[in-house]
């Protein structure tokens, strides 16, 4: 399992077994040390079960990232309740470290294998990670992500797309 992963699994289990959030690891590896936006999706039986992120960092490491956003997907995914306890032993873990975002002129740049998009209007704001099950073609990715953020198929949208390193 990749230490990011790890991380994220150890973060979960401790706060919903004990409540409490795990302290950073010391040393940090190399690589946790950098800043980065990160996603931490969470799965049970192959299904979505949380997933929660920033799609630029927040945090002084890419460990906190990680942390904060560990727990976030574990407690606080709108889409569904809290992580049980019992529930652990079925629940897989993956961690999206995200690029800068770049603004895109033309959406013959996108592909939803490769990239994940940002669409925004105004105050509206929505995310979709790349390789997503089910989304094959960019207006997929797009009528998904415009009805996330609640903007109308019609209005003209800011995109912005990015890559991840995904780690299971």
């Amino acid at each position: 399992m990749h230490p990011f992963v790890s991380l994220a699994k150890e973060t979960i289990e401790t706060y919903i077994r004990e409540g409490r959030i795990i302290q950073l690891p010391d040393p940090l590896l190399p690589e946790m040390t950098e800043k980065a936006g990160v996603f931490v999706s969470l799965k049970k039986h192959g299904q979505l079960r949380g997933c929660i992120g920033t799609f630029m960092p927040m945090r002084e490491t890419l460990a906190q990232e990680i942390i904060s956003n560990a727990v976030a997907s574990a407690t606080e995914d709108h889409r569904f309740s809290p992580v049980e306890e019992k529930e652990l032993p079925d629940i897989t873990y993956s961690v999206d470290v995200l690029s800068c975002p770049e603004k895109i002129i033309d959406i013959s740049e996108l592909d939803p294998k490769k990239y994940g998009i940002i669409v925004s209007d105004g105050i509206r704001k929505a995310l979709l990670l790349p390789d997503l099950e089910g989304v094959d073609t960019v207006e997929e990715q797009l009528r998904i992500a415009r009805m996330k953020a609640g903007i109308f198929p019609e209005k003209e949208v800011e995109i912005l797309r990015f890559e991840v390193r995904r780690y299971k």
